[in-house]
This record gives C-alpha cells, sequence and structure tokens, in this order.
C-alpha cells in the first residue's frame, strides 16, 4: 500500500474515533451536543478531514471504491464553502 494512502486511511480512522468519543461524552443525546459549540465545531472538522481524505485517496487510485463517497466529499464541500447553509 502506497503511503499516502495509509496515511489517509489512518487519519478516517482517528476522525471515526473522535466522533464517537464526542458521542460517548454528549451520551448520543442530540440535545446535549447541540448545545456545545465546541464539539460541533469538531465533527464539522472532522467530516472535512473525511472528505478530503477520501477525495485524495480515489485521486491517487481510482479504482478505490467508497462507499457513497460522493456523498462524503459532498458534504465537504457544503462545509468548506458554504458553512452559513450548515
Amino acid at each position: 500500500m502506497q503511503p499516502k494512502l495509509l496515511k489517509y486511511i489512518l487519519d478516517i480512522e482517528s476522525v471515526i474515533e473522535e466522533i464517537e468519543s464526542i458521542k460517548k461524552k454528549t451520551q448520543n443525546d442530540f440535545n446535549l451536543f447541540s448545545e456545545d459549540i465546541i464539539f460541533q465545531r469538531a465533527v464539522e472538522r472532522d467530516l472535512e478531514i473525511t472528505g478530503e481524505a477520501s477525495r485524495k485517496m480515489i485521486d491517487i487510485n481510482p479504482e478505490i471504491q467508497i462507499t457513497v463517497s460522493k456523498n462524503i466529499i459532498g458534504l465537504r464541500n457544503i462545509i468548506s464553502h458554504a458553512y452559513d447553509s450548515v
């Protein structure tokens, strides 16, 4: 496996662990989550990272199949470029 691909996979894994941690800290309660701007910003950033890493993985190897990659990358673009609509 190419080192860059492995880095992106590890980035996504790290983001998933962070989101799971936030879910645990908010007891998986959306109301608790929505009251904490720091958690919200962290998850937004994590979703950006996931989208960017997915895009770069596909750029490196177009044969990589990521389920709903267009949605993942599209969400990243919305968060990054149309933040005022989120």
